[in-house]
């Protein structure tokens, strides 16, 4: 059994910018199918816009309120919010106050797919 505390795991940068911890990745558990992380991001802070050739990506917002952009459609987003960014749609999120949220990628997240635009 396989059983991660958040508060053990040290936060990174990713390469779109945003500040994240991971909760179950291939770094800290056998993991191979998908990756799960929290997101912070600073009130008028925003993620480099970009994409991922492969990967699937969740959000889910647990505090805070953001503007989510997704291949042109822009929508004010919040808690309890869930946002699904299909593989190679361009995206990027910017926080109207502090922002923290879930995020799940399949597969793993990996640097190597992050495109920024």
């Amino acid at each position: 059994m396989i059983v991660q505390q958040i508060g053990n795991q040290s936060p990174f940068t990713t390469k779109d910018g945003s500040t994240i911890r991971s909760i179950l990745d291939r770094t800290n558990a056998p993991v191979e199918k998908q990756s799960l992380a929290e997101a912070t991001m600073a009130p008028g802070q925003s993620t480099e816009r970009h994409h991922h050739k492969i990967c699937e990506e969740f959000y889910f917002l647990l505090e805070g309120d953001a503007r989510m952009e997704i291949d042109g459609e822009t929508r004010e987003v919040g808690p309890g919010d869930a946002i699904l960014i299909p593989p190679g749609a361009r995206h990027q999120i910017t926080a109207k106050t502090k922002l923290r949220f879930l995020c799940l990628c399949s597969p793993p997240y990996d640097h190597a797919d992050t495109f920024l635009d």
